[in-house]
C-alpha cells in the first residue's frame, strides 16, 4: 500500500486518553485528495490555552485524515482480502486436501488464528492510527516486522501486477468474434496442437491428466502465444520482454494509479466497483455452470469428504497458510487501512464481519469452479481430477477453454476476465508501487518460485513475531485496554489467550512443519535446478532477516547500561522517560508477563 502519512498528523503510538502535559492544539485541516475513499489532509497546528494534566479526549488529539463513509474501509478490506486466491487457489486445495474434510483444519485455524490476529492487526492500526513499520513505537525492537512484511508486500507486487497484466491480456484477446484458443491453425500453435473435442479417456490413456495435457489450443495459447515458453529452456532463460505484455501491464500501472489519484473526484467510488464486482460474476458464472452437464459431477467432488487426508500435515500447513494469505493478515495492510479509522470505531465487528465475507467467499467461489470443471470431465469423458487444477493453469488454461465451448463465449470469457482484473485491483493497490518492465517475462518459472517463496513461510514467521511483540512484550493486558479506551468493552478471555497462547503456539508449529517439509519446485515436468531453489530461500530469508538485524542495531544504539539498553528496546516510546529515571519498568516484572 502506497499511502503517505504527512508528518505533522502523525501521532504518538500511546493512547490518546493519556495526560495532556502539552498544549492543546487546534487543527486546521485542508483537504488535499481522496485515494480510494481515503480522504488525505494537509494541517496548520496552533497552539492555544489549555488546562495541564488532564486527560486529552480524541477530539483534542491533532486530526487524522479518516474514511470517507464506514462502507468504504469495508469495501476496501474486503477488496484487498478477497483475491485471485480465493479463486484460483482454495476451491483446489479444498478438492485435494479431503474436500469438506478440508474445512476443519480451515475454519480451525481461521477461528483460533487468523480471525484474532485480523482484529489484532485492524485494532492495533486503528488505536495507534500508524502504518506497519512505525506503529511499533510500542515496542522499539519489534520495528524489524514492519520493514519485513513491507518487503514481503514488495515481492508479491512484484509478480501479482504481472498476473493482472496476463488478465488484461486476455480481456483484450476476447473482443472477438471467435476466441483465440478455441482451435488449433494459429501462428503459435504446434504441429502436435489437438482439437479439444478429440480427446478423450481412451485418447488420454491411463495416468494422463487432462489438466497436464500440453498440446490443447487453450493450453498453447497461454504457453506458447502468451508466454512463449517454448522458446526457454528454463528458469535460466528468460529472454526479452514482449512488447504486448509491456504495454499491459504499463496499463495495469495506470489503472491503479487512477485508482488512487482520481478519487478526488469520485469520492472513493472506484472500491464500490472492484469490491463487489467479482461477487456479482461469481453469481453469474456459478448460474451458469449448474445448469452444463456434469456440473454436479463437479460439485459433489468438491464436497466429497476424506477424513484420512487429515493425517497429513501438509493439508494442515495447506490449511494455515491459505487463511494468511487470504485474510492478508502479516502483510501490514490491515493495521494501515485500521489506521484511518475514527478512534472509536467498532473494529471488533469489522473483524469478524470482513473476515468471515472472505472465507464464505472462498468456499462459494469453489462451486462456481468446479461446476464447470465437472462439465470439462463430461464433455471429455474424463474423472474430475483429470481436470481439476490450481492456479494459473486453471484461470488461463481449464476455465477459458470450457469458455471457449459455450453459445456466446465472447460474453463469458470478457466477463471472466473482467473478474480477474477487478480482483486482482484490489489487492494489488496495496502491493503499489509495482514491478519493472522485465516482470514481463517472469514467465511461470519466476511466478512458481516467487508464489512458493516470497510469502510461504516468511508471512508465517511476520505474524508470529508480530503476535508475540504485542501480546508478549507490549502486554495482552496493556492491549485490551486500549481496545476499551476505543470501544469501551475490552476483549474477552478467548480473545486473550488466543492472542497471548494460542496463536503463537499454532505459528510456531506451522512455520517449522513448513520448513521441515518444504520440497523443490516443480512446474508440470519441469523440475527447478537446485540452485533456484537456493534463490527461493534467499528470497524468504531476505524479509525474514530484518527482524534480528533491526533488533541488534536498536540495541547498540540505544544508551546507556546493558540493562538499560534492553528497557529501551521493549518498552513504549513514550515510556522512555522512565528507563532513563531509573524507575521500575514494568517488562521486567513477573506480573507483565503473567498478565492475561
Amino acid at each position: 500500500m502506497n499511502i503517505q502519512v504527512l508528518p505533522d498528523h502523525k501521532l504518538s503510538s500511546v493512547a490518546p486518553l493519556k495526560p495532556c502535559n502539552v498544549e492543546k492544539k487546534e487543527v486546521e485541516l485542508i483537504l488535499v485528495k481522496d485515494q480510494n475513499g481515503v480522504q488525505y489532509t494537509s494541517s496548520t497546528i496552533m497552539p492555544t490555552p489549555s488546562t495541564h494534566g488532564t486527560p486529552c479526549t480524541a477530539e483534542e488529539q491533532a486530526e487524522r485524515e479518516t474514511w470517507g463513509k464506514k462502507i468504504d474501509f469495508l469495501l476496501s478490506v474486503i477488496g484487498f482480502a478477497v483475491d485471485l486466491a480465493n479463486v484460483w487457489r482454495f476451491p483446489y486445495l479444498c478438492y485435494k486436501n479431503g474436500g469438506g474434510a478440508f474445512l476443519i483444519p480451515y475454519i480451525l485455524f481461521l477461528v483460533i488464528a487468523g480471525m484474532p490476529l485480523f482484529y489484532m492487526e485492524l485494532a492495533l492500526g486503528q488505536y495507534n492510527r500508524e502504518g506497519a513499520a512505525t506503529v511499533w513505537k510500542i515496542c522499539p525492537v519489534f520495528k524489524g516486522v514492519g520493514y519485513t512484511v513491507i518487503i514481503i508486500a514488495l515481492y508479491v507486487g512484484f509478480y501479482y501486477n504481472v498476473i493482472i497484466a496476463w488478465s488484461l491480456y486476455y480481456l483484450f484477446s476476447s473482443m472477438t468474434s471467435e476466441l483465440p484458443w478455441l482451435h488449433c491453425g494459429n501462428a503459435w500453435n504446434s504441429p502436435n496442437c489437438t482439437d479439444p473435442k478429440l480427446l478423450n479417456g481412451s485418447f488420454l490413456g491411463n495416468g494422463t491428466s487432462y489438466a497436464k495435457y500440453k498440446m490443447t489450443p487453450a493450453a498453447e495459447f497461454y504457453e506458447r502465444g502468451v508466454l512463449h515458453l517454448h522458446e526457454s529452456r528454463g528458469i535460466q532463460d528468460l529472454g526479452m520482454p514482449r512488447w504486448e505484455l509491456v504495454l499491459c501491464l504499463v496499463a495495469v500501472v495506470f489503472l491503479l494509479y487512477f485508482s488512487l489519484w482520481k478519487g478526488v473526484k469520485s469520492s472513493g467510488k472506484v472500491v464500490y466497483i472492484t469490491a463487489t464486482m467479482p461477487y456479482v460474476v461469481l453469481f453469474v458464472l456459478l448460474i451458469r455452470g449448474i445448469t452444463l452437464p456434469g456440473a454436479m459431477d463437479g460439485i459433489r467432488a468438491y464436497l466429497h469428504i476424506d477424513f484420512k487426508q487429515l493425517n497429513d500435515p501438509k493439508v494442515w500447513i495447506d490449511a494455515a497458510t491459505q487463511i494468511f494469505y487470504s485474510l492478508g493478515a502479516g502483510f501490514g495492510v490491515l493495521i494501515a487501512f485500521a489506521s484511518y479509522n475514527k478512534f472509536d470505531n467498532n473494529c471488533y465487528r469489522d473483524a469478524i464481519l470482513t473476515s468471515t465475507v472472505n472465507c464464505v467467499t472462498s468456499f462459494f467461489s469453489g462451486f462456481a469452479i468446479f461446476s464447470v470443471l465437472g462439465y470439462m470431465a463430461y464433455k471429455h469423458g474424463v474423472r474430475i481430477e483429470d481436470v481439476a487444477t490450481e492456479g494459473a493453469g486453471l484461470v488461463f488454461i481449464i476455465y477459458p477453454e470450457a469458455i471457449s465451448t459455450l453459445p456466446g463465449s465472447t460474453f463469458w470469457a470478457i466477463v471472466f476476465f473482467i473478474m480477474l482484473l477487478t480482483l486482482g485491483i484490489d489487492s494489488s493497490v496495496s502491493y503499489w508501487p509495482s514491478s519493472g518492465l522485465n516482470d514481463c517475462m517472469l514467465c511461470i518459472y519466476v511466478l512458481t518460485l516467487l508464489d512458493n517463496y516470497a510469502a510461504g513461510t516468511s508471512i508465517l514467521f511476520g505474524v508470529l513475531i508480530e503476535a508475540i511483540g504485542v501480546s508478549w512484550f507490549y502486554g495482552v493486558d496493556r492491549f485490551s485496554e486500549d481496545i476499551e479506551r476505543m470501544m469501551g468493552f475490552k476483549p474477552g478471555l478467548y480473545w486473550r489467550l488466543c492472542w497471548k497462547f494460542v496463536s503463537p503456539t499454532f505459528l510456531l508449529v506451522v512455520v517449522i512443519a513448513s520448513i521441515v517439509t518444504s520440497t523443490g519446485l516443480s512446474y508440470d515436468d519441469y523440475v527447478f535446478p537446485s540452485w533456484s531453489n537456493v534463490i527461493g530461500w534467499g528470497v524468504a530469508l531476505s524479509s525474514m532477516m530484518f527482524v534480528p538485524i533491526y533488533a541488534i542495531y536498536k540495541f547498540l544504539s540505544m544508551p546507556g547500561t546493558f540493562k538499560q539498553r534492553i528497557a529501551y528496546c521493549i518498552t513504549p516510546e513514550h515510556e522512555h522517560h522512565l528507563v532513563a529515571e531509573g524507575a521500575t519498568i514494568r517488562q521486567f516484572t513477573l506480573k507483565h508477563w503473567l498478565a492475561i
